[in-house]
């Protein structure tokens, strides 16, 4: 028999113990399926978001999919984390912070630096700051593997990293060393978790900046070209999302005094082309639609700013919080499959179509 994994005792442990939680970035891609999962947990939830890249409609699957008795327990304020107030507002009260809010995209970053600096920097300290001043308990946070920047070491290792290719991967290490400083100046215990590559269902598809695996199954659906950048051996440690889910709880939740005020990868410690994505993909759409035809790729030039290669390496995370992902890239693409298929094809429904169960 298996062993129960440390993310499946703290699953049948939290009902019995509710804390209040905040969840910024609440209506977007993994903060949705956070609120979704700790609601699932009996758990009570306060949710912010200016909706600038997340949906209602991710908050309107998370109410059909929860009990009334939980949906109850969830309290969404409509804030931006550039106002202060909004955040001394979300704050209140709570016990644990999940802080998802940030302007994501490599190639937006490069496009406009300024607008992802003020919400990625001055809004993640808007946010330390009303964190440490509520007194809460532990402060996660969405860190990124773009940290690593131009350090040509394979699997990523949390002690090494090179120099930002790109503005969005300054935001994101000014956050790591903010949040260490806010550690030792006010002892407000925090967890920064570097995601790779993160996807599911809920992920958004449309607009210049989104992400790989939902943009290209849009494509596939509509007969649109895949566009590839490069030669297609760009790699990527592709991580589903109810693995970032189970990162995050454990992160906040941790009583190992090792494991706080430290710096994590999320992902499965796995690297995938873009070339072998596009047949995985593929091959995922053809059991829903048997005898589809999907062109092949387009190539295109190297994006600036964009990493050549990414793995993790996830020991630290498992030896000190017990993490486990649980799907791997072909199993999360299973799960999500009918998701797309859902909300790309909606004139043919596909059978077991909607949440993401993280």
């Amino acid at each position: 028999m298996a062993s129960v994994t440390a993310y499946e005792r703290l699953r049948q442990a939290l009902p019995a113990r509710p804390a209040r939680w905040l969840v910024t970035g609440c209506a977007g891609f993994i903060g949705s399926h956070l609120v979704e999962t700790l609601l699932g947990l009996d758990q009570a939830v306060v949710g912010l978001d200016n909706f600038a890249t997340g949906y209602a409609r991710n908050l309107d699957e998370i109410r059909d999919s929860v009990t009334p008795a939980q949906w109850r327990k969830f309290l969404f304020i409509e804030g931006d984390i550039r106002q202060p107030d909004d955040c001394r507002a979300a704050c209140r009260e709570v016990d644990y912070i999940l802080h998802q809010a940030a302007l994501g995209s490599v190639p937006r970053s490069l496009a406009d630096p300024q607008t992802t600096h003020a919400a990625n920097v001055d809004g993640f300290l808007n946010m330390l700051v009303a964190a440490r001043d509520a007194g809460v308990k532990r402060f996660v946070y969405a860190a990124s593997s773009s940290t690593y920047g131009d350090h040509p070491a394979l699997p990523k290792v949390e002690e090494n990293i090179g120099r930002p290719l790109s503005p969005y991967a300054v935001t994101k290490l000014v956050n790591e060393l903010y949040a260490d400083v806010f550690a030792r100046c006010y002892g407000l215990e925090s967890v920064g978790l570097r995601y790779f590559n993160v996807f599911g269902p809920r992920q958004d598809p449309e607009g210049a900046y989104a992400a790989v695996i939902p943009r290209w199954t849009r494509a596939m659906l509509l007969g649109e070209d895949v566009p590839i950048y490069g030669d297609g051996e760009t790699s990527r440690d592709f991580c589903f999302v109810a693995n970032a889910v189970q990162a995050n709880l454990l992160a906040a939740t941790s009583e190992n005094p090792a494991a706080i005020n430290q710096i994590y990868n999320v992902a499965v410690n796995e690297r995938t082309s873009l070339n072998t994505l596009f047949g995985m993909l593929r091959d995922a759409l053809l059991i829903h639609r048997p005898g589809y035809r999907v062109a092949g790729p387009s190539y295109r030039d190297f994006r600036a700013g964009d990493v050549r290669h990414s793995q993790a390496d996830i020991s630290k995370a498992a030896r000190l919080l017990g993490y486990a992902p649980a799907h791997r890239l072909a199993d999360g693409l299973r799960l999500a499959m009918p998701w797309y298929l859902s909300r790309f094809s909606p004139a043919a429904p596909v059978a077991g179509a909607g949440g993401s169960g993280a």
